[in-house]
């Protein structure tokens, strides 16, 4: 069987009307490189609601059994990557999903522990992101909203028999649009470049890093 990375983003959400990790994903599905000879590269950007994640992530993973489970999220106002390593296990009932639905609950998994570990190489993903030039760090808060309920779900994935070796999050700053200087006032220091750049060399990262993995 061939090694197996699936990466994912999500389309926009409300005060988000473009979410660059849909894009990034597809990119570095087909991008060619040489550490990429022979792997199964696949990419899917979910609508940023809680119903495709319940629907979609179960479907990927036992269709793809992925080694690697590598997900980009936005995070608009953060302005670093931000290398997550942890799931907590609550809900954002302030903000509805992109289907307009708001969460009753509280928390993802009433009796469930207060947080999981993500089954990430953290500090290589952030070497290998300042390496490319872009400034990156851990975190430990992936938000209370669709990304950090994938990074629930993804968890518990990891924790099953026949789980991907490897499960990452990775939250990225909205980007400059090309029309704008980077010097402007309060803009986000990121371009479309810088992301495709740090993404590739964390989707390098998160190869070596599987395939080392037992």
């Amino acid at each position: 069987m061939p090694f197996t990375i699936l990466l994912t983003g999500f389309g926009p959400f409300p005060g988000a009307p473009t979410n660059p990790t849909g894009p990034l994903v597809m990119e570095h599905a087909r991008r060619r490189h040489p550490t990429c000879v022979g792997v199964r590269r696949i990419a899917h950007v979910f609508a940023t609601s809680y119903d495709a994640v319940d629907r979609d992530l179960p479907l990927l993973l036992a269709r793809e059994r992925p080694d690697a489970l590598l997900m980009f999220g936005l995070a608009a106002r953060t302005r670093h990557l931000r290398i997550e390593t942890r799931a907590h296990n609550t809900l954002n009932c302030a903000i509805p999903d992109a289907a307009g639905h708001l969460p009753r609950a509280t928390v993802i998994a009433p009796g469930a522990p207060a947080s999981l570990a993500l089954r990430t190489p953290g500090q290589r993903l952030v070497a290998a992101a300042r390496a490319a030039g872009v400034p990156a760090a851990l975190s430990g808060d992936a938000g209370g909203y669709l990304c950090n309920y994938l990074c629930w779900h993804a968890s518990e994935a990891g924790c099953a028999s026949g789980g991907p070796r490897l499960i990452a999050f990775v939250h990225v700053p909205q980007i400059c649009r090309a029309n704008l200087r980077r010097s402007v006032v309060h803009r986000p220091p990121f371009t479309h470049d810088d992301l495709i750049r740090a993404g590739e060399a964390i989707v390098l990262t998160a190869l070596a890093a599987a395939r080392t993995r037992r």
